[in-house]
């Protein structure tokens, strides 16, 4: 009997060999095969100025409008007017809600449906007390040691100003699109896009525009984005996470600190918040996540192709793995972040109220109303009241990646950066992309910037900045999509 099962172990164990052999064999690349494109000259020293420029005008958003100073956006309009004379003669330009920028560049083929390139013209401000950690003013346009410095070098002035450049040399060489092309650039994308992507998307649709493709900021090529991988990540942004935040508040009575009862404010309150971070919402090796690692998967070393070609039986090692990173952890799950904790006044005063809040970004999957069930499940706890926060978005929807909006794409990108592995990607911060889904299906998320991971920490950070050579590839890659378009 034991010879038996031995043998018949051995023979499982042979099959099983044989089968991960076979899926990592066929495990093959998914990168799209294109043409060698020669890129295109450009002056990369001016161009670089004229982002600098852009970047002068303190074009701050702020979550209370009336906070805000309107002059500086006013005065990059009349910027990019006199920079940018073929765009501003040819097509049609509206101003919503005063400093939201909507230009119409007609197609020569009415019967081809629109295409809508977008990014937003206002920055995130400096954090209090980190001034001095800047190498350069934030708002300077400094340009030094191959670099344009400044808040909104990445996010978003590099990508607005690297549009309006393919355009203008497209119309300078006498370029006529086939498809109707328009260019939507919000003014509070930083604040949640209400009064610019939002007003601009409700005057395209009262119109009856339907785009065949919009393409926002969110993802971009990053190096050393995947453990494994050895060349540049082009993260093409399908979907992106939903918002909300959730605030606990427990009242209880107050009095003297020298006769504590049983349990205070805090002390519920804290259990609330670790039974909260204890138990994240499920996540796992599904949706963008896997997809994402199924297309880079074919491009890695033996090890890990091994791995990703086989989850059908490593998917729990590879999620393990995978879960220790808070990056990769993020695109596998609804994450729960604990961010505001608020209680008592002085040493010896047990404080009648105390408050916190956990933020979640929600995956694609769970909607808002399901994360704030969670949460109530698990805090089990009557004294504890649980509301959401005013502000809060559902997960987009995802865009597919079989079709031809998703093709060009990859193929621009590979034409533009030919090493770059292209892959789809969910998209873990909000963009102004989500508000166009009344107008479009085909909808997505990417910066055409190359960057290492560190140099990320600039978006939103300290010494924000962009290699000169990678804008103008940025250029490059606009002026290769308007071809393509």
């Amino acid at each position: 009997m034991i010879k038996k099962l031995v043998i018949f172990s051995g023979v499982l164990l042979i099959i099983l060999v044989g089968v991960v052999g076979v899926k990592t064999a066929t495990f093959s690349s998914k990168q799209v095969t294109v043409d060698p494109v020669d890129p295109i000259s450009i002056d990369e020293d001016k161009a670089a100025e004229r982002l600098a420029a852009s970047i002068r005008f303190k074009t701050v958003s702020h979550m209370n409008p009336a906070d805000g100073d309107p002059e500086p956006f006013r005065q990059l309009h009349a910027y990019l007017a006199k920079t940018f004379p073929r765009v501003h003669q040819t097509m049609a330009l509206e101003t919503v809600n005063e400093l939201s920028l909507l230009y119409r560049w007609d197609g020569t083929d009415s019967e081809l449906g629109p295409v809508i390139l977008c990014a937003h013209q206002d920055v995130v401000p400096v954090a209090p007390g980190t001034d001095d950690a800047w190498n350069f003013d934030a708002y300077a346009g400094k340009i030094d040691g191959g670099f344009v410095w400044g808040r909104g070098a990445l996010d978003n002035k590099g990508n607005m100003m690297a549009q309006l450049e393919a355009a203008e040399r497209l119309l300078e060489n006498g370029y006529e699109p086939k498809r109707t092309v328009y260019f939507s650039f919000g003014h509070d994308e930083e604040v949640g896009g209400k009064n610019g992507a939002q007003a601009i998307v409700a005057l395209l649709k009262e119109r009856g525009v339907h785009a065949e493709m919009v393409l926002d900021e969110g993802g971009a090529v990053v190096e050393g984005a995947l453990p494994g991988l050895d060349r540049p990540l082009a993260t093409l942004g399908i979907a992106e996470k939903g918002y909300m935040s959730v605030e606990l508040i427990v009242e209880a009575e107050g009095g003297h600190s020298s006769q504590p009862p049983k349990e205070t404010a805090i002390g519920i309150l804290s259990h609330a918040v670790y039974n909260v971070e204890s138990n994240p919402l499920p996540g796992g090796l599904a949706g963008s996540a896997q997809l994402l690692l199924e297309t880079a998967g074919p491009e890695m070393g033996l090890t890990m192709r091994v791995l990703l070609a086989n989850l059908w039986i490593t998917s729990p090692l590879v999620e393990s793995q995978l879960g220790g990173s808070p990056l990769m952890n993020a695109f596998m799950r609804t994450t729960t972040a604990p961010t505001i904790f608020e209680a008592g006044v002085k040493d010896n005063v047990l404080p009648a109220y105390a408050r916190a809040v956990i933020n979640f970004r929600i995956i694609p999957g769970e909607t808002t109303e399901s994360v704030l069930e969670h949460v109530r499940r698990v805090v089990n706890d009557e004294r504890v009241s649980i509301e959401p926060l005013e502000w809060t978005s559902n997960p987009s929807a995802v865009s597919p990646t079989d079709g031809w909006a998703y093709e060009i794409l990859e193929t621009t990108v590979r034409e533009i950066i030919p090493d770059a592995v292209v892959s789809p990607f969910l998209v873990l911060a909000g963009t102004d992309a989500r508000h166009y889904e009344p107008v479009a299906e085909n909808i997505y998320r990417f910066a055409p910037f190359q960057i290492d991971s560190s140099e990320l920490a600039g978006i939103h950070g300290i010494n924000e900045r962009i290699a000169v050579p990678v804008y103008a590839n940025m250029i490059r890659f606009y002026h290769r999509l308007l071809e393509h378009l």
